[in-house]
């Protein structure tokens, strides 16, 4: 039975109210985590500024035995660089740039030489780059007071915090919407073998469900089994063992935008499904925030059908 994907002109009602249900979810949670993360990345770009002499020695050796300051020196220029931006500038290799903002680390295998040129590069384009309206004290070459200090520290911190908690945010969202499908499948007698041991899909007892499940797909092009990772994975209860369970993908989105840009990714996934276990194979979205009618339609067309959050009952029209 399709759910929604052949009901059109019921589209308009539920993407207004699945964006009014993002939204205010979005209200509840992200003030407070902005704030968190505001509070604690101020405190971090305080430590960097003082390791960094107050951004008065940015030398490549202070990189080397500080590597994370180069996440605060980003945000300290005008305009702030992304880290592609700053490879691009620096001619420098990105595993350096991700080994020192991702891992607090030098890569091993850059010899000392070569590592040192490179770190030369990054401090050049960091000074030229520095912004001298947040750092008054490096245009007069006064020592700068402590209200200077950590008025700068707030301005680099913003500009930290949306990089910092969008992912957490959306991390949330997700989390949120697997445990919305739990709760939601435990009150009808379910139960959550998510822990268990390594199983594949043809394990899945009928009335159990797992997150984050691997399910095994032949490539076409060189014909290798590869793993395809599937969000929440669902064995009705009155299903047979031998029968293949339900998939389910979560989506969230905070804008119309990004969600037309990736609309392709699911189109891909089930296509590859569908070639390695053939066309019957149930798979839909469980879709919540921004998912407007030319989204909709391009998976409809795709044959992909989908439940919304805010009307997470309709999951029972196939048969959980």
């Amino acid at each position: 039975m399709i759910i929604n994907a052949d009901k059109p002109h019921q589209w308009k009602k539920d993407i207004a109210d699945s964006v009014d249900y993002y939204n205010n979810w979005f209200l509840a949670y992200a003030p407070k985590t902005f704030r968190d993360t505001r509070i604690q990345t101020t405190e971090q770009v305080m430590v960097a500024l003082k390791q960094t002499n107050n951004l008065q020695n940015i030398a490549p050796g202070l990189l080397k035995r500080y590597p994370t300051v180069l996440n605060m020196l980003r945000m300290a220029t005008a305009p702030p660089l992304a880290r592609d931006r700053l490879i691009g500038l620096a001619y420098v290799k990105p595993n350096l740039i991700n080994g020192m903002e991702k891992q607090n680390r030098i890569p091993s295998r850059l010899g000392n030489a070569e590592l040192m040129d490179q770190l030369s590069r990054v401090s050049e384009v960091i000074s030229k780059l520095l912004d001298y309206d947040i750092f008054v004290w490096l245009e007069n070459g006064k020592s700068p007071s402590e209200s200077e200090i950590r008025r700068a520290a707030t301005v680099v911190a913003d500009r930290l915090t949306g990089a910092i908690a969008n992912p957490l945010i959306r991390n949330e969202q997700e989390n949120r919407q697997l445990q919305r499908v739990a709760r939601w499948l435990q009150g009808r007698g379910y139960r959550n073998v998510t822990e268990a041991a390594p199983l594949g899909h043809y394990d899945i007892e009928p009335g159990t469900f797992a997150f984050r499940f691997n399910i095994p797909i032949q490539q076409q092009s060189n014909e290798r089994i590869v793993n395809l990772p599937i969000d929440i994975v669902i064995k009705p209860i009155n299903s047979k063992k031998e029968e293949f369970p339900i998939l389910v993908e979560a989506k969230s989105a905070g804008d119309f935008t990004n969600t037309n840009k990736r609309r392709k990714e699911e189109a891909t996934k089930v296509n590859q499904l569908r070639a390695t276990y053939g066309d019957s194979i149930k798979f839909l979205l469980f879709l919540c925030g921004y998912f407007d009618s030319g989204y909709l339609g391009y998976e409809a067309a795709e044959r992909i059908d989908w439940v919304w959050e805010h009307r997470i009952d309709d999951f029972e029209k196939i048969g959980l």
